[in-house]
């Protein structure tokens, strides 16, 4: 699903579910000569023109349906093995563990342990779909560069938002991965 459509030109989503936030402009970004000089060495460094607006524009658009796609298999995963595993643990306190014949007891653990660990093996498989996929992991590279980029350029003095663009930092899963570079950029996206 793409969420774009009701966005205007400069605008884009920063975090799951807010209200859309104005682009800032590079020119305002590269007014000041460390944020510039930062950015000339990110573009080497990452293979992304941090000063061409519209390759932002979809980069930042991008890392949101990132975002979006991350939660919704967290989300998917996530919500029946908390169910199933509350609702196993809530059934052995109020029932399973008055049964008399230990058999029955150890069939109910058997299979309650079998379905949470078929669950969790699930939730971990989509997680690591999310965060493994190089060409992601690339994006929020990016992303996380152009945060730093942008909020250098507001401790320089730059007209810039608090905390824009307004989402949080990839601490981890957020490594550059040129191999993986060239399936990102086939249609030239950030390169100049």
């Amino acid at each position: 699903m793409d969420d774009t459509t009701d966005l205007g030109e400069w605008e884009f989503v920063g975090r799951r579910g807010t209200e859309p936030v104005r682009m800032v402009p590079a020119e305002v970004i590269s007014a000041v000569p460390r944020a510039r000089t930062e950015a000339e060495r990110l573009r080497e460094e990452l293979r992304f023109d941090f000063l061409d607006d519209r390759a932002v524009l979809r980069m930042l658009r991008r890392r949101h349906q990132d975002d979006v796609a991350m939660f919704n298999a967290g989300f998917r995963t996530g919500v029946p093995l908390a169910i199933v595993g509350f609702g196993a643990a809530v059934y052995w306190g109020g029932v399973v563990q008055f049964w008399e014949s230990a058999a029955a007891r150890l069939a109910f653990s058997g299979a309650a342990v079998a379905v949470v660990m078929a669950l969790l093996a699930v939730f971990v498989r989509a997680g690591a779909a999310q965060w493994g996929d190089p060409v992601r992991q690339n994006l929020r590279a990016r992303a996380k560069a152009y945060r730093e980029l942008a909020h250098l350029a507001r401790r320089e003095g730059a007209d810039i938002p608090a905390h824009y663009p307004h989402y949080g930092p990839y601490p981890f899963a957020a490594t550059f991965r040129p191999e993986a570079d060239r399936a990102e950029t086939i249609e030239g996206e950030g390169l100049s």
